[in-house]
């Protein structure tokens, strides 16, 4: 065990350190003296539990959660439909509450690791060998679109939107061929272009269809202001008009700690969560902003040295998979308040408030660091696909 603790990676366990320190002085900026007042230390006891679950995933072999993946997977499926009877929350069901701890359970959000492990598990067998259409690409897709429909259904879609990207991300490192990946992005990138020109296009239609057809009006109040701003709702195009004014005052070096002009004042919604990096951009501008990101990227660099390093062959696959996670959701929340992406409610990794973002946030990079201290030992309790043999049932 002590020489575990000496091969923690000390560089990870700063970072960490440091988007707490700006998760809670963030916060306290936000809603110190507000009704929310107090969040901050409730964002610093979510930071205690996530330390304990980053430190005890961290000293756990990885692969024993790889080997009981598929039953963590289906204990997922059924906490995503238990989810789904309960009261809607900011129009979306998604939550489960823990009266004992005081936490919402976001189920979506923990599905995401779950999905990470259990397509590495069954990555695994491949052996390096080229991945094959139809006997991996499409089981390993129709696992991943199961979660995704039934969340796409609790009207949640940017949880949705993360699988498909770990998907990506992990058929990616599994040696796909050039020409699955080619047609695949083809395919993506032409029926996003479609469904963007064919909704500016025929806008009124498209509403009229998500509106009155199958009740998704809430779609409409995030496409409106991200592709058509000049035919939005005054009430649709609030938060990102104010998020992008507030952020364009911030300038170089920002207004000054809990001084920012249209955070302080509430014009932005959930400066406290989704919109964080709102608060980050105004009060500390250019710099504080690149400093967050400096941040990210530090993290991310050490992920993928572990990656590199790992002589295992289910390591890199998780990794992978978290950093794919992350991106997606660092890209998403910072890109929908300057008007790249829509706004879809993502937060913004280790940063924004929420219990559940935060412990699944620490458990990956628990998992992360676990891959670091046992990825150096030599495989010999994993099966080795046969290049001729019969494929492992995926589903």
């Amino acid at each position: 065990m002590l020489e575990k603790i000496k091969k923690v990676d000390g560089v990870i366990v700063v970072i960490l350190v440091l988007l707490m320190a700006v998760s809670i002085t963030s916060i306290y900026s936000v809603t110190a003296g507000t009704e929310l007042n107090g969040s901050h230390i409730q964002m610093l006891k979510y930071y205690g539990l996530g330390f304990i679950a980053f430190i005890g995933l961290s000293f756990v072999d990885y692969r024993l959660l790889l080997k009981n993946a598929f039953y963590i997977y289906m204990f997922g499926i059924g906490l995503l439909v238990l989810v789904s009877f309960t009261e809607s929350k900011n129009g979306a069901k998604g939550w489960l509450e823990l009266p004992v701890v005081h936490l919402s359970l976001q189920p979506a959000e923990l599905f995401k690791l779950i999905l990470i492990l259990l397509l590495a598990s069954l990555l695994i067998w491949k052996n390096k060998d080229k991945l094959t259409f139809w006997r991996d690409i499409v089981p390993l897709t129709l696992i991943t679109l199961v979660p995704f429909g039934i969340v796409i259904l609790q009207n949640d879609l940017g949880n949705a939107l993360s699988y498909a990207v770990i998907l990506m991300g992990v058929l990616w490192i599994g040696n796909i061929k050039f020409s699955h990946a080619l047609i695949g992005l083809v395919l993506i990138g032409g029926s996003a272009f479609a469904g963007i020109t064919s909704y500016i296009q025929y806008h009124d239609q498209a509403v009229s269809f998500l509106e009155d057809k199958i009740g998704r009006d809430h779609l409409v109040k995030r496409f409106d202001p991200w592709l058509v701003p000049e035919l939005a709702s005054k009430d649709a195009s609030y938060h990102t008009k104010n998020a992008q004014l507030a952020i364009a005052s911030g300038g170089m070096v920002g207004e000054g700690y809990m001084e920012g002009t249209s955070v302080q004042a509430g014009k932005v919604p959930y400066t406290y969560s989704d919109a964080i990096f709102v608060q980050i951009a105004e009060e500390f501008g250019f710099l504080g902003s690149a400093g967050v990101l400096l941040l990210f990227f530090i993290l991310i660099h050490r992920m993928v040295l572990i990656a590199l390093e790992c002589k295992q062959r289910g390591g890199p696959f998780i990794i992978v998979g978290v950093v794919a996670m992350l991106l997606y959701q660092i890209l998403e929340n910072i890109g929908a308040f300057i008007g790249l992406m829509p706004l879809t409610g993502i937060t913004l990794p280790f940063i924004s408030f929420g219990g559940t973002s935060i412990l699944i946030n620490m458990s990956s990079m628990g998992i992360v660091m676990s891959v670091h201290l046992y990825g150096g030992e030599e495989e010999d309790d994993l099966p080795v696909y046969p290049r001729y043999s019969p494929p492992p049932k995926l589903l």
